[in-house]
């Protein structure tokens, strides 16, 4: 009896928390910058918010990808989040293709939006440009309906805050762009998100050109920290980080970004403040700090391998998201119901 008064104290206690949503797409291994600054946010979102989150695998084929590859990427990427820390009790996840009203309301929103808007979208013109020969002939349609499916991702939660970082910003202004106009033209039917930029506003660097982001499609596998590295080759990879000539172990992004990298890594690793790291190695060389920067790393990432190797095996995984999903479709059904209705395409419910 005790036991059942604690589980709906709980489950009322998370009703009352405003809703989060965010995607994670099943790409290529997660990145250290990944970890650092997605990751652990959400580790801390989901104690303060009722949190959704969708391995976004309709995205993913938004350019073709080996469907194999792609199966095996969405277990992998699932269990690494929740190595890393998501824990399915304390929050919703789900596999985006599992609740077709993202389909759904991502079609109903394409016809709620203008080609002006989609065109405008500094992602589309990026990644179409890599995938053009010279002409529009061979660039997915896909790409150019994107933001409608994302604008459909959030949109059909409902939800007060939308986690994003500066290259998804322009997609969620679209999805409030859609969600306000749609509210003015048919009567309420959106909640208009509010953005919450990454905590923190270091960025991981590229390990051996510290001047740029650090990005796990690096065409330099030394550059990258990847979650599922051994310790060997984080350890290598660190050991090989650029620096500079003056092995004064200084931070100051501009003229040694290199060594402010290492430090930053560390900083938020450790959860201490530059000026505390300055402290710690006064008097010291690179070495004790690579040396450091790898313990700590290590320290990290070591019981997350641990977990992932637990975790991936059998079906924990596949039960994981079939639960999520059926909570997630509880949400969705009602909302693309609301949206039918409010459209007219329901004209036989009210």
């Amino acid at each position: 009896m005790f036991d059942i008064i604690l589980y709906v104290k709980a489950r009322k206690i998370r009703m009352q928390k405003e809703r989060m949503i965010t995607g994670i797409t099943p790409s290529d291994s997660m990145s250290l910058g990944n970890y650092l600054g997605v990751v652990k946010n959400l580790i801390e979102y989901q104690n303060e918010y009722d949190l959704f989150v969708f391995v976004a695998n309709l995205h993913a084929i938004t350019i073709p990808k080996d469907p194999t590859q792609l199966k095996i990427k969405t277990k992998e990427m699932t269990a690494l989040y929740i190595a890393c820390g998501l824990d399915p009790e304390k929050m919703t996840l789900f596999l985006q293709s599992d609740v077709v009203e993202h389909s759904q309301l991502g079609w109903i929103l394409t016809t709620q939006s203008t080609m002006g808007e989609l065109s405008r979208m500094t992602q589309f013109k990026d990644k179409s440009a890599k995938e053009s020969n010279g002409d529009n002939v061979s660039i997915p349609a896909g790409l150019f309906t994107y933001p409608c499916l994302m604008a459909a991702d959030i949109l059909l939660y409902d939800p007060k805050f939308v986690p994003v970082g500066v290259d998804q910003k322009q997609h969620l202004e679209l999805a409030r762009d859609i969600a306000t106009r749609m509210n003015n033209k048919y009567g309420e039917m959106h909640v208009v998100p509010e953005p919450i930029l990454t905590k923190g506003n270091i960025k991981i660097m590229d390990l051996q050109d510290p001047t740029k982001k650090m990005s796990k499609s690096s065409e330099n596998p030394k550059a990258v920290i990847k979650m599922l590295d051994s310790p060997a080759e984080i350890a290598n990879k660190i050991k090989s980080a650029v620096t500079d000539s003056e092995n004064l172990i200084k931070y100051d992004p501009i003229n040694k970004p290199g060594v402010s990298n290492l430090m930053n890594i560390y900083s938020i690793i450790k959860n201490v403040s530059i000026e505390e790291c300055q402290k710690k190695w006064d008097g010291k060389n690179y070495k004790d700090l690579k040396d450091d920067v790898t313990e700590a790393l290590l320290e990290v990432i070591t019981p997350i391998h641990e977990k992932y190797n637990e975790i991936i095996k059998g079906d924990y995984i596949k039960e994981v998201l079939e639960l999520g999903s059926l909570k997630a479709k509880k949400v969705a059904i009602k909302k693309v119901n609301k949206v039918q209705n409010k459209l007219g395409v329901n004209w036989y419910r009210k």
